[in-house]
């Protein structure tokens, strides 16, 4: 009996084939949820139209017509559109997530390497703030921050002056704030340069410390570089590429500077803190999860507890911290809708604003929703593609 005789009796018909069977299985769902959401929207659409109600997004051209307390890289005013007003929420929201992501980072490392030191009494701080936020509702601790501590503070004409000059009222954080100046594109020109640089220094270094083991430093060796363009170009360009505007009380609030109102530093500190208590238990079981022998063998070889961690423990606990960690950002990124609680002008805030006016139920929950989800998404891929690469530089 030949090979093709042989082959041609061991395929199955397509009838009795796994795989052209489970294709079909597939195909036949997608057009069952096709039909399914199609039957949905006509329902839906039909229902609105009986009330009078055409359903659509033209009324995001509309002037919206209401002021937005905070606002983010983007100027609006009253007379803007609903659209416009729309961007802007997002903004608020996409400022308050992504500081917040950073900061609660930073917290919940630093508190997970703390709930493991051997020091009794830094060990059991740790494990009394994360016990206490971690069982406190997240709304109560927003409430908490707002009305008793941020709206505590001096009223604006006793502020608390900090070094900087840097003021504290019930007003907010009013802060000195760099200002571009006549040379900012030439030197951010120059930055850029630098940028491009020490990525590709930093590339060449850790492919050297790959292939010949011995530390090539390609963090230090980036920042340096990138610094020494930005120092140099400060100094090469003409012109002074930013100026330091400080803030000054005149009349009833401060002129110049920057500011973080009250609404806003209240919900950044809520999520941080509430956020890096999780992040933290996540940090210590990762680095538990890591085997015994490892510290054994590290400080075998003489390693430091820093370099222990830094080279051996951590980066080994990182495969077992970063899929946790990613639903932490998402959950941050859902939970700064709270903010409608305590009146800051997020995405959740505005679009409620906007349905009061508009009677837009349908098209406002389903921007909302398309909001959120994209924000999800896109940090999901993130700290996939960065999971890949841990695992990677791993093998």
């Amino acid at each position: 009996m030949t090979t093709a005789q042989v082959s041609e009796h061991a395929r199955p018909p397509l009838w009795r084939d796994e795989r052209v069977l489970a294709a079909i299985a597939q195909i036949v769902f997608l057009i069952a949820v096709i039909l399914l959401a199609g039957y949905l929207y006509s329902n839906i659409t039909t229902e609105l139209r009986a009330r009078g109600l055409t359903p659509g997004f033209d009324f995001l051209r509309l002037e919206a017509g209401f002021p937005i307390g905070e606002t983010t890289f983007l100027e609006y005013s009253p007379g803007d559109s609903y659209g416009r007003a729309f961007i802007v929420g997002i903004m608020n929201t996409l400022r308050v997530s992504v500081i917040g992501i950073i900061l609660a980072t930073i917290l919940g490392v630093v508190t997970g390497l703390a709930r493991l030191s051997p020091n009794w009494l830094l060990r059991n701080i740790a494990n009394v703030y994360i016990e206490v936020i971690r069982n406190t509702p997240l709304l109560v601790q927003l409430f908490f921050w707002f009305t008793a501590v941020m709206l505590k503070f001096p009223r604006i004409k006793e502020a608390l002056v900090l070094p900087g000059p840097v003021y504290l009222s019930n007003r907010g954080l009013a802060l000195p704030w760099p200002r571009p100046s006549d040379g900012f594109q030439a030197w951010g020109l120059v930055v850029l340069v630098g940028l491009v640089v020490a990525i590709g220094l930093f590339r060449y270094r850790k492919r050297l410390e790959d292939r010949t083991g011995q530390p090539g430093y390609p963090w230090v060796f980036g920042s340096v570089t990138l610094l020494l363009f930005m120092v140099v170009g400060w100094f090469l360009v003409p012109g002074q590429p930013l100026i330091i505007s400080k803030p000054e009380l005149k009349g009833f609030n401060f002129q110049g500077g920057t500011s973080l109102t009250p609404e806003f530093a209240a919900l950044l500190i809520g999520l941080t803190v509430y956020t890096g208590a999780f992040i933290a238990e996540i940090v210590r079981a990762g680095i538990l999860s890591v085997h015994k022998g490892q510290r054994e063998a590290a400080k075998a070889l003489g390693l430091t507890d820093f370099q222990m961690m830094r080279y051996i423990i951590f980066p080994q606990a990182l495969r077992v911290i970063i899929p946790p960690l990613t639903s932490q950002y998402l959950n941050l990124t859902k939970n700064s809708s709270l903010a409608v609680a305590i009146g800051y002008p997020d995405l959740f805030n505005v679009a409620g604003t906007i349905f009061n006016q508009t009677g837009k139920s349908l098209e406002v929950i389903t921007l909302v929703m398309g909001s959120y989800l994209s924000m999800s998404l896109l940090t999901s891929l993130f700290m996939n593609w960065y999971n890949r690469y841990m695992r990677i530089v791993e093998r």
